[in-house]
């Protein structure tokens, strides 16, 4: 039961990214809708994780949480709130950097292309990376955790050039 829910979540995120591609929706349109998405299948992240699927919705629920405390930050003009934002952002990224290496650890580091990225920002450039799972068909993950880029070093998958994100589109837009 909860595969089907888990692939009707994907097959619904599918459709938020074509559209956001189509140009149908804004990149903050996409966030708040994927952000719905993953709380209407799951008010909690999963404890424990068997399969990608279970990862993926893992790194996609702590992605969305991040994002969304991103948003309310900049809106947000209180110091003290601005300070627990930024925890929380924290928090949430580290959370989808362990449900990443947990990916990885599922699938044995086999089959993935590692590299930074070309990014527009200065603070990310040299610090942000994409890992594509080339066995599964449009799963692309980022991270600027050091951890994980030592292991995929160690494991020999990561290239050490920079290229375009397969998603320039949206890693380079703003939100």
């Amino acid at each position: 039961m909860i595969m089907n829910a888990l692939q009707k979540y994907f097959s619904y995120r599918q459709s938020l990214i074509n559209q956001y591609i189509k140009g149908d929706m804004k990149k903050e349109e996409y966030l708040e809708s994927n952000f719905e998405a993953v709380l209407a299948l799951r008010d909690k992240p999963f404890k424990y994780v068997d399969n990608i699927e279970k990862g993926l919705f893992n790194y996609q629920y702590y992605n969305s949480m991040a994002k969304a405390c991103k948003m309310e930050q900049s809106s947000c003009s209180d110091r003290e709130k601005n300070i627990l934002y930024y925890d929380k952002i924290n928090y949430y990224y580290d959370s989808k950097d362990k449900a990443t290496m947990k990916i990885l650890k599922l699938i044995d580091f086999q089959n993935i292309g590692a590299y930074f990225i070309k990014v527009r920002s200065k603070y990310l450039r040299g610090r942000l990376f994409e890992i594509i799972l080339e066995d599964y068909e449009g799963i692309i993950l980022h991270s600027q955790n050091e951890g994980i880029l030592n292991k995929l070093r160690e494991m020999g998958v990561f290239k050490e050039d920079s290229k375009k994100s397969v998603i320039d589109y949206y890693i380079n837009s703003k939100y």
